[in-house]
């Protein structure tokens, strides 16, 4: 705490796919901290996994550009890293809390929650085993399951049961989903690596596309389906936004009709009756009870054209964050506003980490 404002350490990059999301959601973000209340340190990871810290910021940068650190840094990668730890050795505890921005690998997926764990520093968003589990979406599909969530069909397979048996692997896929379907990397998030198939051919290529960029695959049934999708805030008594819709510029909802064409649609409250809204929420918290989420998801469902049927598509346990992303917006339309969303966060950090810290760890006789 310096000066009676929190001290934030905003971390973003990463040695991810969604490095620039990255950078675009940290640069919202500073520019809509409250810093009569928040002093930022920035820490900037570059594509090559290097940590970067800034010094202390009491005003945002003036553009994004600036976020990358190359000049004024303090030191490199121990710096930062010493920076986060030396809480742990009870000098220097500048940082009051760490607030990941960080989408998809070595961001979403537990590690840095995991390291932030063991420097025994708050952080914002979901705990280790939430976040790995929100990342990898055959884990996730396992958990949604065992809570009993309706799920489109789906087959999955690591890229060495794929170099073994190929061909086994592609009629499975054909016998049990059929055409079209969609193929996607396990482990990644923003749509990267993710192709739409329509015959074998294409699905041979779109699996070799996807372990470009993870060692497992899944492969997802085509449904004709709304895309809705719901925000879940809080700890053990989560609350559920108003669900929004997504009208998709593209085939599918791509990397380009998320971030790059600006042709999508976001409908805020969804045009859904009551009853169905209702549902989607009762079934988002469920989804972040099920992977045991904290802070923040956003939930992502179907709902088939044909009969209206609901089901789950997955779980973001650091959605998209800057103004104009689904998840802000749909809790600006429940009653939220972005500044406010940012204050209650790190509220939900603070306390889940003063929660944690009663705890014991070892029997006491």
């Amino acid at each position: 705490m310096g000066n009676n404002k929190t001290t934030v350490g905003l971390v973003y990059g990463g040695k991810s796919g969604e490095h620039e999301v990255s950078l675009q959601t940290a640069y919202a973000v500073m520019n809509a901290f409250d810093y009569d209340k928040y002093e930022l340190i920035p820490f900037y990871i570059t594509k090559q996994g290097e940590w970067k810290k800034g010094s202390v910021l009491s005003s945002p940068f003036s553009k994004v550009e600036q976020l990358k650190l190359e000049h004024g840094e303090v030191g490199g990668t121990e710096a930062a890293l010493g920076a986060i730890f030396s809480r742990l050795y009870g000098h220097g505890e500048v940082i009051d809390l760490m607030f990941p921005l960080l989408h998809g690998t070595y961001g979403e997926d537990g590690t840095i929650q995991g390291m932030f764990e063991m420097a025994n520093i708050p952080y914002v968003g979901a705990g280790v085993l939430a976040s790995s589990a929100g990342m990898d979406k055959v884990v996730m599909k396992k958990l949604f399951a065992q809570a009993g969530l309706p799920q489109c069909g789906y087959r999955y397979f690591t890229k060495a049961q794929w170099d073994r048996s190929s061909y086994n692997l592609l009629v499975d896929v054909e016998d049990a989903l059929g055409y079209p379907c969609f193929v996607k990397p396990a482990n990644l998030g923003s749509s990267v690596g993710i192709s739409k198939a329509k015959d074998r051919e294409e699905l041979q290529k779109a699996v070799e596309h996807a372990f470009r960029f993870d060692l497992k695959v899944i492969v997802e049934e085509f449904v004709d389906a709304r895309e809705v999708e719901v925000a879940v805030l809080g700890n053990a008594e989560p609350m559920a936004s108003v669900p929004g819709e997504i009208v998709s510029s593209s085939d599918y909802y791509d990397y380009a009709a998320k971030y790059t064409d600006g042709q999508s649609e976001m409908l805020i409250p969804a045009p859904i009756d009551s009853e169905v809204a209702d549902r989607l929420r009762e079934a988002a918290l469920t989804a972040f009870t099920a992977i045991e989420g904290s802070g923040i998801t956003r939930s992502d469902f179907f709902i088939r054209r044909s009969d209206g049927a609901i089901f789950i598509n997955e779980v973001n346990t650091m959605p998209g964050f800057t103004p104009y992303s689904m998840y802000p917006l749909l809790w600006r339309e429940t009653g939220l506003d972005y500044q406010a969303l940012l204050d209650k966060m790190i509220e939900l950090a603070l306390e889940r980490y003063s929660s944690r810290q009663a705890l014991h760890f070892a029997n006491e006789l």
